[in-house]
């Protein structure tokens, strides 16, 4: 079927490349389970137009499918301008009406869900106004990008301005930025049927606290539905991967992947964020994202010595002060939507260290204003830094992170702050973003695995090493006190020795007596070091 044929069945909609020439008003008559929303068509496919038709790389499912209106540029190219959303149940259940009234097609998502059915991503998200060409090149860019696996040309085309430029857009090159190809390792497997997860209960409460800012203009019921899908994606993944561990702000960046991708695909992708992308937040303490922050202070030092020193008192020993932004990837100190969507393009197509050279790049950005505050008050600039600015420049603040990142990449940080990143954080497993794409479920637990071992050792050597300085501190005057009877002991032998006063039988017994004693009070000490 090409791009100028009439599609007779909504059924074939899964299998139709482009809708051509095909007005919004005719799109609608056609097909009135499409969704009422605001479509810029381009221009018709031209007649003579021959070659196979594009096959964009979407993701269909069985309760949504996405449509590419598109352009044909030549024999063999296209690019996608806009794209419609449609409930393939909705666009049946007209279809055996005899194309009855759109409005009844659609009651149902408006107001909420069905049972069984997934919403629709968020529509305040849907530009209304046509693309620019410069626009509609780049989305064929993206698209060409993602068919030919080309990682390095999307992660260029994502950190660009206007970063993967729309929502229907993200659709294809989100799920490809996180390696979600083939056939998922639970998708047979209802995830009801798991065992509870012991974190449920801190899930339903930040859940109850969700969808604050975006999106807009839905009524309560549609919000109580998200909210309700919200749940559903996290406890799943939650309780097919029960290593993990849930932590607070999690759900705003699931709540990102949920209106951009839809229930549907975002399992599987909050599924791969969690295992191999945001691993070392998921872990039992609290240890894998302090690695994290520890590295902030050395990109400073790297970036700008005289602001790194100034805020010293604030960085040491551990910058907490970033701990939100970074930990939630900005979704949670972040109110616009557009704005953490475009920035979720630059960080799914980056390293996990990223996140990291943004904050200081932020930092530097209030480098004036920072530099005002004496740098004796630690607690300001503590306050100050714990907030991002407004508005941001994120386009701008992006290229300055591509930026420092050349200029001071990961491994020549100063004070060796690369070398004491475990080889199973996601600093170093993300590096390599064809690795990345390759690494399997599997992978990602055995990298928990290998590094909650590798932290719950660290915690043992740091809990002994306290308990003797402890035990040090406590017998630190019962051996100054046997440490001075020995000294007296040894005078005494030499005045006994050269003609004094002091009897030497007498003080070789004290001699004996301070050895026993000295001796008991070191195997006291070590019994208490190994019990």
């Amino acid at each position: 079927m090409t791009g100028g044929e009439r599609c007779d069945c909504p059924k074939q909609l899964s299998r139709i490349v482009g809708l051509g020439g095909m007005r919004r008003s005719h799109v609608k008559r056609q097909h009135p389970g499409i969704h009422p929303l605001p479509c810029c068509v381009l221009a018709s496919m031209k007649a003579e137009a021959t070659g196979p038709a594009f096959h964009v790389p979407l993701h269909l499912t069985a309760r949504q499918i996405v449509i590419p209106c598109v352009r044909r540029l030549d024999k063999a190219t296209c690019t996608s301008a806009r794209f419609i959303s449609m409930d393939a149940a909705q666009c049946a259940a007209s279809a055996d009406n005899g194309g009855g009234d759109e409005k009844t097609a659609l009651a149902n998502g408006a107001e909420g869900r069905p049972s069984g059915e997934a919403l629709s991503p968020a529509e305040a998200s849907w530009k209304s106004q046509p693309l620019s060409q410069h626009q509609q090149a780049k989305v064929h860019d993206i698209l060409a990008a993602c068919r030919d696996d080309n990682h390095e040309a999307l992660t260029q085309l994502a950190a660009s301005e206007g970063g993967l430029v729309e929502d229907e857009v993200r659709r294809t090159a989100w799920p490809f930025l996180l390696g979600c190809t083939g056939r998922q390792q639970h998708d047979n497997v209802p995830w009801t049927t798991f065992e509870r997860h012991r974190d449920e209960d801190q899930v339903q409460l930040d859940v109850n606290r969700s969808f604050v800012y975006y999106p807009e203009h839905e009524t309560t019921a549609r919000l109580d539905a998200r909210k309700s899908e919200l749940s559903d994606v996290i406890t799943a993944v939650l309780r097919q991967h029960p290593r993990l561990c849930y932590f607070q702000g999690f759900h705003d960046i699931v709540q990102v992947l949920l209106l951009v991708l839809g229930a549907d695909v975002a399992e599987a992708a909050v599924a791969r964020l969690s295992l191999l992308r945001i691993r070392d937040f998921m872990l039992p303490t609290l240890a894998g994202a302090e690695s994290h922050l520890r590295l902030l202070p050395a990109i400073l030092y790297a970036a700008d010595v005289e602001l790194c020193q100034h805020l010293a008192g604030a960085t040491r020993p551990t910058p907490f002060f970033a701990l939100s932004a970074t930990l939630t990837l900005y979704a949670h100190d972040i109110e616009e939507y557009g704005d953490i969507a475009r920035l979720f393009d630059y960080l799914l197509a980056s390293e996990a260290a990223v996140p990291v050279y943004l904050f200081a790049v932020i930092i530097m950005s209030r480098r004036l204003e920072l530099l005002e505050v004496d740098h004796d008050e630690p607690e300001m600039l503590h306050s100050i830094l714990s907030k991002l600015p407004k508005p941001l420049d994120l386009d701008g603040l992006i290229s300055k992170t591509q930026d420092l990142f050349r200029r001071c990449p990961p491994e020549r940080l100063p004070h060796r702050a690369w070398s004491h990143i475990s080889s199973y954080s996601v600093l170093k497993t993300t590096r390599d973003p064809h690795a990345l794409s390759r690494q399997t479920f599997g992978d990602g637990e055995r990298y928990f695995d290998l590094q909650a071992r590798q932290i719950q050792r660290k915690d043992q050597i740091k809990a002994l090493h306290r308990r003797f300085q402890a035990i040090v501190q406590r017998y630190r005057r019962p051996a100054r006190w046997t440490g001075a009877a020995v000294l007296v002991a040894v005078l005494a032998l030499y005045f006994g020795r050269t003609g004094g006063t002091f009897s030497g039988a007498g003080w070789v017994s004290m001699v004996h007596n301070a050895q026993r004693r000295a001796v008991d009070h070191l195997w006291h000490l070590l019994a208490r070091i190994l019990s």
